[in-house]
């Protein structure tokens, strides 16, 4: 029976890689513009940061976890790799403002945020403990990330136009979620099944919002729009005033989504 479990947990965790695998790829089209045209025009570098960031923090939970965290470690360390080739073309691109706060951001959250995490976990605890405190880290944080959605779905309600909601992302951002929840539930690991209850039921709702909405008459609003960030990618970018649904909980549900 543990045998048949582990297995169905296999095949959610494939098809979670290969979902999040895309959902990785989901902001290429905006980097192959920033490339193009030199400039990042307004696109703010947090989604990519603390994507980069997520993916850090599944990939140590993954290593120390070691039963059943092959899916855990693939998904993450193309993560790594992706969020780093933004994050670079970022600040090649990137006037000098935003190159030093994306450096900034880079250090305090990557650098320091995250080596403090790893030293104080590698010395201070072990075994099981050790393992539940990373789990518990993760958690929390992929919760956080989970809960950015709100700020769009207050948003189109609002200006009643799904314009930055788009359809398709919120649904493999969906999928996504039921995946890692499925994976995580079959292999018993809650620290991966919780946070993406609530990807799927705010999957749900961005879902349910779009088909409410999606004819509606759009109302213009006053105030600008705030440089605040959504989930897809976990995410969102900000670009002249409007934002562009992006991807930062891609890997392991988010959990990068993972």
């Amino acid at each position: 029976m543990a045998m048949h479990r582990e297995s169905w947990a296999f095949v959610f965790g494939l098809l979670g890689n290969i979902i999040s695998f895309g959902v990785f790829l989901a902001p290429l089209p905006t980097f192959y513009q920033i490339y193009k045209k030199k400039s990042t025009e307004g696109f703010q570098s947090l989604p990519y940061v603390v994507a980069l960031f997520s993916a850090m923090l599944w990939i140590y939970y993954a290593f120390v976890k070691r039963e059943a965290a092959l899916l855990l470690i693939t998904i993450n360390t193309f993560g790594i790799v992706v969020e780093s080739i933004y994050l670079t073309i970022f600040l090649i691109y990137a006037p000098r403002k935003p190159r030093l706060t994306t450096i900034k951001l880079l250090l305090l959250l990557n650098v320091f945020g995250f080596g403090a995490m790893l030293l104080s976990t590698l010395y201070l605890t072990k075994g099981a403990k050790r393992l539940a405190i990373i789990g518990w880290i993760c958690l929390v944080f992929n919760i956080s990330v989970f809960a950015a959605p709100l700020f769009i779905i207050s948003r189109v309600i609002k200006t009643r136009s799904v314009e930055y909601m788009p359809f398709t992302l919120s649904m493999f951002l969906t999928i996504n979620a039921v995946m890692w929840f499925f994976y995580g539930l079959l292999l018993r690991d809650y620290y991966v099944a919780l946070p993406n209850t609530l990807g799927f039921v705010f999957g749900i709702i961005q879902m349910g919002m779009y088909l409410m909405y999606r004819n509606a008459t759009p109302v213009a609003l006053e105030e600008p729009v705030k440089g605040q960030e959504s989930n897809g990618h976990i995410v969102g970018a900000v670009k002249m005033g409007t934002i562009e649904p992006n991807h930062a909980g891609a890997g392991l549900g988010g959990v990068g989504k993972v």
